[in-house]
């Protein structure tokens, strides 16, 4: 159990990947910071994973794109716990268009949550990871970090930054034991994914079977969906891996859709 004891914040974290991560951290021992934009989902989210153990959990309120609701959360995270020894900076949404049709407000909205996010996390947990002497820091890409995709690019945008972002954090943090790495899913069968479904049906003009087979699943070596839990797992992987022999790195887990 080598996450054991060890103070993780998750984003985003009250459902879906990031509640999955939670969970798995939870049953290595860990304690969880649950940040989610929905309090009170977030803080029973937090019950149902300590109640579960052995580790513990609690939940607090954060808006990722607010700098002062990001700086606030991370300090009542250290004043519980005493430090921050690894983020998940998990926070997302999609919203789909063709780029003629793509609201300015919406491309804003796509990068502020996505990048300003893991931006504003990143910069209030570093500074307790240096004065503790390390930590991990762990972004939520995709994919579409390497590859673009359809009715995408405010998504594929983001997620690409969230490469340079991590590459940055590593050569700066490498000194003081911060690790910073990438994991890139490809489709996952979330409520975020099962939206996106009528949605590209209905703009490419094709069915929602052909949708999945074709559009997310067609480059895939088994027409697959990628789970919540394999991304747990590489989550907990890199959360306890503690040198820097693993930094900057993106790790794809999307049963063989791109293949560094």
């Amino acid at each position: 159990m080598k996450i054991k004891g060890k103070v993780c914040v998750v984003t985003g974290a009250a459902s879906g990947i990031g509640a999955e991560i939670a969970k798995r951290y939870v049953e290595e021992g860990a304690r969880v910071v649950i940040a989610d934009l929905k309090e009170d989902a977030a803080s029973e989210k937090a019950r149902e994973l300590t109640a579960m153990g052995p580790g513990e959990a609690i939940g607090i309120a954060m808006d990722v794109t607010s700098e002062d609701a990001v700086n606030s959360g991370i300090a009542k995270v250290v004043e519980t716990w005493g430090r921050v020894d690894v983020l998940v900076s998990n926070a997302g949404i999609q919203i789909v268009h063709k780029i003629e049709d793509y609201p300015y407000a919406d491309w804003k909205k796509m990068l502020a949550i996505h990048l300003d996010g893991a931006f504003l996390t990143t910069k209030a947990c570093v500074p307790h990871m240096k004065k503790q002497g390390g930590g991990a820091i762990i972004y939520m890409g995709s994919v579409h970090s390497h590859e673009a995709s359809q009715l995408k690019s405010a998504y594929v945008t983001a997620k690409h930054g969230l490469l340079g972002l991590a590459r940055v954090v590593a050569k700066e943090g490498g000194q003081h034991g911060i690790r910073s790495n990438v994991i890139c899913p490809g489709f996952v069968r979330t409520p975020l994914v099962d939206k996106q479904i009528p949605e590209q049906a209905a703009t490419l003009g094709i069915s929602e079977e052909e949708v999945v087979k074709k559009v997310m699943l067609g480059d895939t070596v088994d027409g697959e969906f990628t789970t919540v839990q394999d991304v747990a797992e590489v989550a907990l992987f890199l959360a306890g891996f503690e040198t820097n022999a693993l930094t900057g790195q993106s790790i794809i887990v999307s049963h063989g859709w791109f293949m560094n």
